[in-house]
């Protein structure tokens, strides 16, 4: 397993900040000269909606955040002279840093991590060098056992928006990191299923629509030797692509350094994909489900899930009435089409 290179710094409010180098390369950070008050705006506040028996967060100081700025004004950029960005420091491969802006509070528990895969304004994850993206899975790995093991997280969110089209007001190639204070619903629903089906079964349910689906073939994208990459039989979205390890875990702690090689591969691919579809670069959201040991989750299967709202080269797919109010989702294009297209790329 790869030893990471990391170099802790504090930032001029207090927030953590990590330097992750290649081997053989040592970042150069500078001083944070920035004059910063402690909190940007009111804190993040949990709210529980009784009729839904689910948590909204309402962060209205992230209406204050950083909004499509001028390349030479990016906050994710290295800040050699530590006076403008978040990152203070002449050069970098991979930093981490507490989000400025967050969208949880740690007085709750909860907490908001930025992952820039890149010091390269212009770069994005599916074009990075493989060395560089192992990087960033290992990154991700390594926040989500730090994450995993504080009091208050229930799960451990490693996720990306890419394009403006979904909504991304920074350019710059970078993800997040969320430690949830509590179970959101999507994990509550899977987890509800999984157990349901292994009741009633005795197996686990992910593993079994693996199992199904590597029979099928239809929705199949591309194998490897340990992992699957395939559309959903029910997706929800024009463009939705899964990755599943071929045999059960439940988070990127539990991967070996093969299957960890083999994840970064298959991943580029996937958005290496997606980018050859149309003649300008996909938007899209990308998400690792990750799971703890505990008896809430103990049917989680570690996969990851890249969806995009484009569902032809000149039309997005909006969330209307029927998705946004009722949840009932309509897809626009069949898993089985995209699943023909993307083998073909």
């Amino acid at each position: 397993m790869l030893t990471l290179a990391a170099t802790h710094r504090t930032l001029a409010d207090g927030r953590d900040l990590w330097f992750y180098d290649l081997p053989g390369h040592r970042c150069a950070p500078v001083p944070d000269r920035r004059v910063l008050p402690v909190h940007a705006g009111s804190p993040p506040e949990l709210r529980f909606d009784r009729r839904t028996g689910e948590w909204v967060v309402i962060a209205a100081q992230r209406q204050e955040r950083t909004y499509k700025p001028p390349p030479d004004q990016c906050p994710l950029c290295p800040g050699p002279t530590g006076l403008s960005s978040e990152i203070p420091a002449l050069d970098y491969d991979v930093v981490v840093f507490e989000n400025r802006f967050a969208s949880l509070s740690a007085a709750d528990n909860g907490r908001c991590e930025v992952v820039c895969f890149s010091s390269d304004h212009n770069g994005s994850f599916g074009g990075l060098d493989h060395r560089k993206a192992r990087l960033v899975v290992d990154v991700w790995r390594d926040r989500t056992g730090d994450l995993m093991s504080r009091p208050g997280i229930e799960q451990v969110f490693c996720f990306e928006n890419r394009g403006e089209q979904i909504g991304v007001t920074l350019t710059h190639p970078h993800g997040q990191i969320y430690g949830y204070p509590y179970l959101p619903p999507t994990t509550r629903a899977l987890m509800a299923a999984a157990g349901t089906h292994r009741q009633t079964h005795g197996t686990n349910m992910f593993a079994d629509m693996l199992a199904e689906e590597r029979a099928d073939g239809a929705r199949i994208i591309m194998s490897s030797k340990s992992f699957t990459a395939l559309a959903p039989f029910a997706a929800r979205w024009p463009v939705e692509v899964h990755i599943y390890p071929n045999r059960k875990v439940r988070s990127l702690l539990d991967f070996d350094d093969a299957e960890l090689e083999d994840f970064t591969f298959v991943y580029q691919q996937i958005l290496q994909r997606l980018d050859r579809m149309y003649a300008d670069p996909m938007p899209y959201m990308s998400a690792l489900h990750q799971y703890t040991d505990s008896h809430a989750q103990r049917e989680g299967y570690f996969h990851a899930q890249v969806i995009s709202i484009r569902r032809s080269a000149t039309k997005l797919k909006y969330l209307a009435s029927s998705e946004s109010v009722m949840g009932a989702f309509i897809n626009d294009v069949s898993p089985e089409a995209l699943a023909d297209t993307l083998r073909g790329l």
